[in-house]
């Protein structure tokens, strides 16, 4: 079966229909103040009382953390864009210095919500047991036993800095957290300016010795700021001198990276850009609003800060470092911890994974089931003497990985074992490179892949000796082979015996592996080749639908959706007729609502306890949804151009009756369904949570107390049974 019978004859966007409001830049969000409006969305959760008080702390930091990473990647091409004079416009109209105003100006009042936010829990946190003391508050007690703290744990790593003629500014890292000051000789009377770093290796917020219950403190849980401490004991650290001026300031420098596309170790490259990124631009300075005015200069002009780049912060400098006062002995104060299930089916058969995907397709819905089943395939994989070889693809993954350590052990049996590592995946290059060494170490072949594209795909390939001849089975996900993110990210994982796809997963390894190109695929769809052209002819496909006054429907679920020419298809699928659902996490450039343009599109975001990461795709096939006869596909791509044309991506269709049913049934459904943790997008740009009511429905919540369909193995009965019974309201159907 070629791909073409799988899938409806691709279209470009050229042949489709124009449209005056196509041409019109005002269509589309712009992509950074769309991000900016996602991060906005995660600091509300700080303010959701129907979360516990370190949860919501945990949000601000978290929150916090996202501003940094923004700033250093995207902010940062923003800047060197600006800095080269291009004029180059984004989709919307905005040039480079236009963009950088209008995010500057939305990202002042994030920081001041963050810190607004800081206050307000930190005020509430107070009675129900734990607080952070300003150094006034301290007693002479708590100020001794600090000082016995600093001797012991901090003064021999810090590193006092004179910065004069004889000591130039020294080289200030990313996220460097400083204190900078200004002192006076007590002999004559000289000053001297001088830098202290803080290094991150050291405790953010120090824990004082239990102190007896107050009105205020009931727990007695009590901290201090770093700073603080380091302020009251700068005399051990400059003696002779006094200060006389001190401010506190953070640094974000530019983390983007050019790699040497012919580098004859790729590897070696790799790790000279690392070195590389360490010393990128300034692109943000925030300093303490008590700062002085002249040490603010000293540190903008040393660091070579434009004006724009430096923020003057009221309150705590790092917001992301708040994750430091969430303690484990205080429950009451956290979630109810959740343990994952383990499906039902796999235990049906003893545990064997291989004998009940053999029985019927499974899909695993991270993190309400275990990720341990993935580990547990691939661990079986390693221990089966049947098993002859292993492939898998490695984006990102755990520092001390269950998965590359299966790996390890199926290469050490004689096994033979192929590793697609990508060396590109930010922030991760690092942690990538050490793994890929210790599996070529151990005799995996190990395989870095494309230079121009990153492989995003997540894919594991088991072959098997079965009955005198080679059984393959296949997993595909939509996340990360990581198990710590497993736990907070919502997540398919979908396995498959199925003879067509499990020989189209062998032709997509060896494209990654030897640029070996499909000449044609019987199910799987790939990025960069078929993935946009199929998701073209299927948006087609309901277009047409919905001419023939039958009913087009397309549901969709994905973190951001960008591309410009899949969102003019949606446009047009609108103009038609079609209805569309969209359950998109962070950033939205569509704009729904616009009459003649985007009436018949909805989009909504879910953001909660959980991240929600799995990317979905559905199309009514010429019927309502949800229904039998939908076509769901699942993948590992957003609607951005970089999973479209830069990356190796897997868009995998659904057809097993019972996981079609979970997918489209009770996934998408009761996503569709939450009002709970929901915000609706407006066309004018507006994000309004959908709902207050403490009583709403909550998807997390539902998947946490309900199980999957496809994991059920005898508990479901018959094995073809639907999703539970659906309210009125969850048919979606589209009146």
């Amino acid at each position: 079966m070629s791909s073409i019978e799988t899938f409806p004859a691709p279209i470009t966007p050229a042949q489709a229909p124009a449209a005056d409001s196509l041409a019109d830049p005002g269509r589309f969000f712009n992509r950074e103040l769309s991000w900016l409006d996602f991060n906005t969305r995660v600091l509300e959760e700080a303010a959701n009382p129907q979360h516990p008080l370190l949860e919501r702390l945990r949000f601000v930091a978290i929150s916090g953390s996202n501003l940094d990473e923004f700033y250093s990647v995207r902010v940062s091409g923003l800047v060197g864009q600006e800095r080269e004079g291009v004029k180059t416009q984004s989709p919307d109209g905005l040039t480079p210095s236009q963009q950088l105003a209008a995010i500057h100006a939305r990202a002042l009042t994030l920081i001041e919500g963050q810190q607004e936010a800081w206050r307000t829990l930190r005020h509430l946190l107070r009675p129900a047991g734990l607080a952070v003391l300003d150094a006034e508050e301290l007693q002479p007690a708590e100020i001794a036993w600090l000082e016995s703290y600093f001797q012991e744990r901090l003064f021999p790593v810090l590193t006092p800095l004179a910065v004069d003629p004889a000591h130039p500014f020294p080289f200030i890292s990313n996220l460097a957290f400083c204190m900078v000051l200004k002192l006076v000789r007590e002999e004559d009377g000289g000053t001297m300016r001088a830098l202290l770093t803080l290094p991150p290796q050291v405790d953010r917020f120090i824990r004082l010795p239990a102190g007896p219950p107050t009105s205020e403190n009931a727990g007695g849980i009590r901290f201090a700021s770093l700073e603080d401490v380091v302020a009251l004991n700068l005399h051990h650290l400059f003696p002779g001198f006094i200060p006389a001026e001190r401010g506190l300031f953070r640094l974000i420098r530019d983390t983007d990276v050019e790699f040497e596309e012919e580098a004859e170790d790729l590897v070696r490259s790799y790790e000279t850009a690392l070195k590389r990124r360490r010393r990128g631009r300034a692109i943000r300075l925030a300093v303490e609003a008590r700062m002085p005015q002249d040490l603010v200069d000293f540190v903008a002009q040393e660091l070579e800060a434009d004006s724009s780049a430096v923020f003057v912060v009221s309150g705590l400098l790092g917001v992301a470092d708040l994750t430091a006062l969430i303690v484990d002995d205080r429950p009451d104060l956290l979630f109810t911890p959740y343990a994952p299930r383990f499906p039902e089916r796999i235990l049906d058969f003893g545990g064997d994974c291989f004998a009940a995907i053999r029985a019927k397709d499974i899909v695993v819905h991270h993190p309400y089931e275990s990720f341990d089943v993935v580990v547990q395939f691939l661990r079986q994989a390693a221990r089966d003497p049947a098993v002859v070889g292993i492939k898998q693809t490695l984006y990102r993954t755990s520092r001390d990985s269950p998965i590359a350590r299966a790996l390890i052990e199926a290469a050490e049996a004689g096994k033979s074992v192929t590793a697609m590592v990508e060396l590109k995946a930010r922030f991760d290059e690092e942690r990538n490179i050490s793994i890929a060494r210790e599996l070529e170490a151990a005799g995996v072949q190990v395989v870095y892949g494309f230079v121009e594209l990153k492989t995003h795909a997540k894919i594991s390939l088991v072959i098997r000796r079965e009955g005198g001849g080679l059984r393959s089975y296949v997993h595909f996900g939509t996340g990360n082979y990581h198990p710590i993110t497993a736990r907070i990210y919502t997540d398919l994982s979908f396995f498959t015996t199925d003879p067509a796809l499990t020989r189209d997963a062998s032709k997509l390894f060896n494209y990654m592996t030897g640029y070996a190109r499909p000449e044609a695929m019987e199910r799987l769809a790939f990025s960069p080749l078929t993935i946009r052209p199929s998701l073209y002819g299927l948006i087609q496909q309901e277009i047409a639908f919905a001419k023939e006054g039958k009913p087009g429907g397309i549901w969709l679920k994905m973190n951001s959706l960008v591309d410009r020419d899949l969102i003019d298809a949606l446009y047009r699928a609108s103009q038609a007729g079609v209805k569309i659902e969209c359950v998109v996490r962070g950033i939205c450039c569509l704009r729904p609502g616009l009459p003649g343009l985007s009436e018949n599109i909805r989009v909504k975001s879910i953001v909660g306890r959980f991240l929600e990461h799995s990317r979905i795709y559905v199309f009514g096939n010429g019927h309502r949804l949800p229904g039998r006869r939908a076509r769901v596909f699942i993948s590992s791509a957003d609607w951005m151009a970089r999973n479209m044309d830069w990356r190796v991506e897997t868009m995998v269709p659904v057809e097993n009756p019972t996981v079609h049913a979970q997918i489209l049934d009770q996934i998408m459904v009761i996503n569709l369904k939450d009002a709970a943790q929901s915000w609706n997008l407006e066309a004018d740009g507006t994000w309004r949570r959908q709902t207050p009511d403490p009583r709403a429905f909550s998807a997390h919540e539902y998947f946490m107390t309900n199980p999957s369909l496809s994991g059920r193995g005898s508990a479901l009965n018959p094995p073809q049974t639907r999703a539970p019974r659906r309210h009125k309201t969850d048919r979606m159907q589209q009146d």
